[in-house]
């Protein structure tokens, strides 16, 4: 069943793309003794919110995307398991609040992983029809020339040109993707600089602080930008409150 999603959602989910995707991070859990503006949902260390170097954005001309995380596991053919398949996947996709991010796990031996271009023009054309607005993989996918003028981001550790037989395992489980632990339903937030997530019932605060930082270092920045002396910078840095 679809969850009816409010007005004001869809509203916030547009907003939050006017900000990069590490002010959204700072506002979720990079500063937690910050009280003002940094909500704590995290451990910033010890907990897997946030993807790793090895997350590439294919198209940073295509901007940021924030949407609602629809999961997957593919690997290889089990002989005995064909319940599921991209079926599967793009029922998910349509029972979820929009826009969509799909997160592809890629459960494949690494010497496989690394040349299979899972994801390409007719799954993505299949995607985007339903309302996912990018895909998130911790493995290669293709058609890259063909899928840039679809204005759909993909977010990938690489690109290769073919693959073989595979099947999906799993649809909407928790999975992890280049070291972001993620599950169905959690907003994901992704520019070039990679992607963090973090739960739904929390998008009106990340949005109000996300805000309130944005003001805030423009002014500290502002106000770095005409001193004249590192004094007057370390000062700045060491006592900006927001006014």
């Amino acid at each position: 069943m679809t969850r009816e999603q409010t007005q004001r959602e869809r509203e916030l989910l547009e907003s939050l793309k006017q900000f990069d995707t590490p002010s959204i991070t700072n506002v979720v859990a990079t500063y937690p003794n910050d009280k003002k503006l940094c909500l704590g949902l995290y451990d910033p260390w010890a907990c897997n919110w946030y993807t790793d170097q090895s997350l590439k954005c294919m198209y940073p001309e295509l901007g940021r995307r924030v949407g609602y995380a629809v999961t997957v596991i593919y690997g290889l053919p089990t002989p005995g398991f064909d319940r599921l398949s991209f079926s599967d996947v793009l029922r998910a996709i349509e029972a979820s609040p929009k826009p969509a991010v799909v997160c592809i796990k890629q459960d494949f031996p690494e010497n496989i992983k690394n040349k299979n271009g899972l994801s390409g023009g007719n799954m993505t054309t299949a995607m985007k029809a339903l309302g996912a607005v990018g895909v998130i993989s911790d493995g290669p996918s293709r058609d890259i020339d063909e899928i840039r003028e679809m204005d759909f981001q993909y977010m990938l550790t690489g690109i290769t040109a073919g693959h073989g037989a595979f099947s999906v395992k799993a649809v909407n489980v928790p999975v992890n993707i280049c070291g972001m632990d993620v599950c169905p339903g959690e907003i994901i937030h992704m520019d070039e600089n990679g992607a963090v997530k973090f739960p739904a019932d929390q998008l009106e605060n990340v949005y109000d602080l996300a805000c309130k930082l944005q003001e805030v270092e423009k002014k500290r920045m502002s106000r770095m930008a005409s001193a004249k002396d590192a004094e007057s910078i370390i000062n700045i840095l060491n006592n900006f409150e927001e006014k």
